[in-house]
């Protein structure tokens, strides 16, 4: 049986060249860490533990599904722990793993490219809508 593979222009380069399946399931990992809410987890956990609540505060802006379901999803993928205490009451602090510590490495790069340029981004939005363009 011959293995696919993915087509080099129909993808990213990072992906080209590699087994259909393999390419897919980078492009999977890459919309898990680009969502709306991944990184700003990541990042918020960077100086150490935080409990949900704590999580919550800290991230403007996110409802509690979606902080559970992302919680959930980067626990998924190894790059958050999840460590329950038998106290009373209750605690629960989220963690990143040494996958998680690496990948706030990596995206820190990007993050100071975003905070480096906005305003540019901004003003080119600005005038795109302006002008109407489609």
């Amino acid at each position: 049986m011959t293995e696919l593979t993915a087509p080099a222009l129909a993808l990213p380069n990072i992906c080209a060249g590699l087994p259909l399946r393999e390419s897919e399931f980078i492009r999977d990992v890459l919309d898990r860490i680009g969502d709306k809410w991944s990184l700003l987890v990541i990042g918020t956990l960077r100086d150490g533990p935080l409990r949900y609540t704590e999580l919550h505060d800290a991230i403007p802006g996110v409802s509690q599904r979606m902080l559970t379901r992302t919680l959930m999803l980067l626990r998924r993928d190894g790059l958050i722990t999840r460590t329950a205490y038998a106290e009373v009451p209750p605690r629960v602090e989220y963690a990143l793993t040494e996958l998680g510590k690496d990948l706030h490495g990596v995206a820190s790069a990007l993050i100071g490219w975003a905070r480096t340029h906005h305003e540019q981004i901004r003003s080119h939005r600005t005038f795109f809508d302006a002008e109407g363009i489609r």
